[in-house]
């Protein structure tokens, strides 16, 4: 492969994939996309979450609510922005 198709197959990825990331992105921005698909794939994965409702002996509705809070705004208030 060169290097022309390799770059072009990224860029297509990083449009068609939001989480991928380009080369803008803040290490803010990728810590709450990595974290944001985290708390999805628990969410997705029911034997997951049985583990930790029976972890944190909650139920598995609260602790799929706890997560699903956890995804507005998962790393934290996002930092000042440099004009």
């Amino acid at each position: 492969m060169d290097r022309a198709n390799l770059n072009s197959q990224l860029e297509h990825l990083q449009s068609k994939y939001v989480g991928t990331g380009h080369a803008d992105t803040s290490k803010y921005e990728w810590g709450v996309n990595q974290a944001r698909d985290t708390y999805a794939s628990y969410v997705g994965h029911y034997p997951m979450m049985s583990y930790f409702a029976l972890a944190e002996n909650e139920s598995i509705a609260r602790v799929k609510f706890n997560l699903t809070e956890k995804m507005v705004q998962p790393c934290g208030p996002p930092p000042e922005r440099k004009e």
